[in-house]
């Protein structure tokens, strides 16, 4: 498993976004910085750090500080931070990269790119085969909803709380072909469904096919792009341990004949939504009912589902202390609203974590 984390480039007085990535990458490139990938993404006030492939968790929690730690340092040279902030609290326009794929977006859908900066989290999980995949992509979808929840980290928006947990979700769900996605049954019906989209010339490209979850067009990967880019790392950490052991589950439910849960398409964009609006603070949608329920106890029955997969993984005791931690010390949309409460600052939530986290890391 391995992940992608977009993060916020942000002014370390002003505290509004800057348009840096395409400095900030000329200096890791300087500096020969080979083992932090770092891209850029659409915007300049981004960019995007990348992990290795990782069998074991702590190593891939090691790797996911170590490269945002080397992306602040980099943004500290400018006056600036790289933050895990999945929205911009503050007003601002972003200024597009120069790159000939995001040109075109931005002549073919107009003011849908100009203004959406919003940074989030990629998990990539290993599959055996295309069929593999798509048997987890079909078995996973009614939980990815509850991934969204635990990530919320996106209240503030153009200077004001937007009254959503993740407002980041809310704006990127107007990409015409963001959210959840069909059961294929197969590979190859995923690919002629994906195929039928691409026909109607309303993408650029397969990577504009913005599903929650989809196959990777460049690794052999199961890709789980629901979540914002959590405030802590320990919270990027518990979400890859629980999409690889909802993938190990859904590939030992294929391999047993199980077949997916019934869930129409709206009925998981509404929990989508839900998720989006009250994070792990309110009511969740049950994907084993389909009536609201506390957060806490959907969360549990995520934790029931998966747990012989954490178990074998080794991966248990760490999920369970992360999604304790969640619980105890807020989502990122919390805290960014305490830190606001308290300080008028919520960008002050990105740059301090509770100490008793940061010692309870796996």
């Amino acid at each position: 498993m391995g992940v992608e984390e977009e993060l916020l480039l942000i002014g370390a007085e002003s505290r509004a976004a800057v348009p840096l990535a395409g400095r900030l990458l000329a200096r890791a490139a300087d500096e020969r910085i080979d083992g932090t990938p770092l891209t850029g993404e659409l915007h300049r006030e981004m960019l995007e750090v990348i992990t290795r492939p990782h069998d074991a968790l702590h190593t891939l929690h090691d790797e996911v500080v170590a490269n945002r730690a080397t992306a602040d340092r980099l943004a500290r040279l400018l006056g600036a931070r790289a933050v895990p902030l999945a929205t911009c609290p503050s007003s601002t326009v972003p200024h597009p990269s120069d790159a000939a794929r995001y040109r075109r977006m931005l002549d073919r859908y107009g003011s849908l790119p100009r203004r959406i900066l919003s940074c989030g989290l990629h998990v990539h999980v290993g599959i055996a085969s295309d069929d593999e995949g798509v048997a987890v992509l079909d078995r996973i979808r009614t939980w990815t909803p509850v991934l969204l929840a635990m990530s919320v980290n996106s209240p503030f928006h153009d200077g004001v709380d937007t009254g959503h947990a993740s407002w980041r979700s809310v704006a990127w769900n107007q990409w015409p072909s963001s959210g959840p996605m069909e059961v294929y049954g197969s590979a190859e019906r995923y690919r002629r469904a994906t195929r039928t989209l691409l026909d109607t010339g309303t993408l650029l490209d397969p990577g504009m096919l913005y599903f929650d979850a989809r196959l990777s067009h460049h690794h052999p990967t199961v890709e789980v792009r629901v979540a914002d880019v959590p405030l802590d790392p320990g919270t990027t950490t518990t979400i890859a341990a629980l999409v690889r052991a909802l993938a190990d589950t859904a590939v030992e439910d294929w391999r047993d004949g199980h077949p997916p849960a019934e869930a129409s398409v709206s009925a998981i964009r509404l929990a989508n939504w839900c998720a989006s609006s009250n994070g792990l603070a309110g009511d969740l949608v049950d994907p084993l009912t389909w009536r609201p329920a506390p957060a806490r106890d959907v969360v549990r029955a995520l934790l029931a589902k998966v747990m012989p997969a954490l178990a074998a993984n080794g991966d248990d005791q760490v999920v369970e202390r992360g999604v304790a931690d969640l619980f105890r010390f807020g989502t990122g949309a919390e805290r960014q609203r305490a830190a606001h409460r308290d300080t008028g600052d919520p960008v002050s939530a990105a740059l301090t974590n509770p100490p008793e986290q940061v010692l309870r890391t796996p």
